[in-house]
């Protein structure tokens, strides 16, 4: 059956995924769907080996074709006649050790390496965006590939504004710190001693700023069917809260880590409450100005921003715009729009000390307690992503949703930088961030 499976799914026709997912998994509403469209993000997987091989279970390892993830795939089978498809997982897995990685090249081999990566991947529609790899504080590459707009036959260029997802985060969690520096906002302090009023008394007494920080919080996700049908009307921090400030804890703060966008929407709502401004206009004093970034913000979709990129995600094979499934605006846990040069100045800002005081700076890019291993040898700070490889550790945030996505990687060991930022789905630009860091020198 899994041979059925690999077979139909790395063949990427629809007929064939359909007499799989008839004859396999009957009762799986959008099989059909979700496995095209998982095969377009993936390119497929190679097997690499069967783990383990039981008459009703199997646990193989497979390789993405288009990139450098491994996976455990898990097949459990009923006892049936004809016999189906119990369940199925995959989950992100560590390249075995017994498996040589990717040959490292000198930084300059690299950055080459990484453009023509970039390269033959727009040229297969499987990346559009810019890419920009520095080091030293000198830029060797800042580049465009693909186009801004489908319609209107317009390139991506280097100053395009691309919408970032996620990496929002990495500003909230400036903007906090910088509150925390002040003597204005105490990490180990409840919700609710800046925002009084909260509904929900759990969340407001046990739920700490350093618990939503590190997504330990248990506040929950916003992406709901209640969300979305309020997607629209959803327009200041304080509408998410009239939305989910009832909701109760899915866990006790700081037993478990598990990524909660509500719990930065909520950050950015104790940034408001305590500098006195909206939480737009703060970052915009206090993070982009500071840093140089005169390209960067969360206006509303409705308004006219210049050179900003239109996103496209696929359906039904094809790229089509995301315009139905942006938000009003941007919040506090991520939407906004930057470019990769801005990007790069950030992350310059805050390893400077422009930002951010020097001991929150080292707190905010370590990992921090219960929040390790999010994936195979990666934990969360405060706002980012850490991680320890041969190349020394490394930070930074991704962002990922329909039709846009978006890498940020900083490795101080070596002064190098990687910003990748795209306009389709991902892991359209952690692809080619994937390949630049198998590939970077390590000193």
């Amino acid at each position: 059956m899994f041979e059925a499976w690999l077979r139909a799914f790395n063949s990427g026709d629809r007929a064939q995924i359909a007499q799989y997912a008839s004859k396999y998994e009957p009762n799986r509403k959008n099989a059909v769907d979700q496995l095209t469209q998982f095969r377009e993000q993936t390119g497929g997987f190679t097997l690499i080996r069967v783990e383990k091989s039981e008459p009703l279970h199997l646990q193989a390892l497979v390789k993405e074709r288009d990139g450098t993830n491994y996976a455990l795939a898990t097949l459990d089978v009923a006892d049936a006649d004809p016999p189906t498809v119990k369940q199925f997982q995959l989950h992100i897995a560590p390249k075995p050790a017994d498996i040589p990685g990717a040959k490292r090249l000198t930084f300059a081999e690299a950055v080459k390496a990484t453009d023509e990566t970039a390269s033959d991947l727009a040229s297969k529609d499987k990346f559009s965006g810019a890419l920009l790899i520095a080091r030293g504080g000198k830029i060797a590459i800042e580049k465009s590939y693909g186009l801004a707009d489908r319609d209107k036959q317009i390139k991506n260029a280097v100053d395009t504004k691309f919408r970032i997802g996620s990496m929002n985060k990495m500003f909230t969690a400036a903007a906090i710190l910088q509150l925390v520096g002040e003597g204005k906002v105490d990490l180990g302090a409840p919700l609710g001693k800046y925002l009084t009023d909260y509904p929900n008394r759990d969340v407001a007494t046990k739920v700490t700023i350093r618990h939503l920080l590190t997504h330990t919080g248990g506040t929950g996700d916003i992406f709901t069917p209640e969300y979305m049908s309020h997607r629209l009307e959803t327009r200041e921090l304080t509408d998410y809260v009239k939305l989910f400030g009832s909701r109760g804890l899915e866990f006790e703060p700081g037993s478990k880590w598990a990524y909660s966008n509500y719990g930065f929407v909520l950050l950015g709502l104790v940034v408001e409450r305590v500098s006195g401004i909206s939480y737009y206009d703060y970052v915009q004093k206090n993070i982009f100005e500071k840093a140089g970034m005169s390209n960067t913000g969360s206006l509303p979709e409705a308004n006219n921003v210049p050179i900003r990129s239109v996103g496209y995600m696929r359906s039904n094979g094809k790229w089509v715009s995301n315009s139905d499934t942006l938000p009003w605006r941007a919040s506090s846990a991520g939407g906004g729009y930057s470019t990769v040069g801005d990007l790069y100045r950030f992350a310059e800002a805050l390893v400077g000390g422009k930002l951010i005081k020097p001991e929150l700076f080292a707190e905010m890019t370590s990992v921090q307690a219960g929040a390790g291993e999010r994936a195979p040898g990666e934990g969360y700070g405060f706002g980012m992503m850490v991680a320890n490889e041969p190349q020394g550790k490394r930070f930074g945030h991704g962002g990922g949703a329909p039709g846009m996505n978006g890498d940020l990687r900083v490795y101080p060991k070596t002064n190098t930088v990687i910003v990748v930022l795209a306009n389709l789905d991902p892991p359209a630009a952690q692809r080619v961030g994937d390949f630049f860091d198998e590939r970077m020198p390590v000193d």
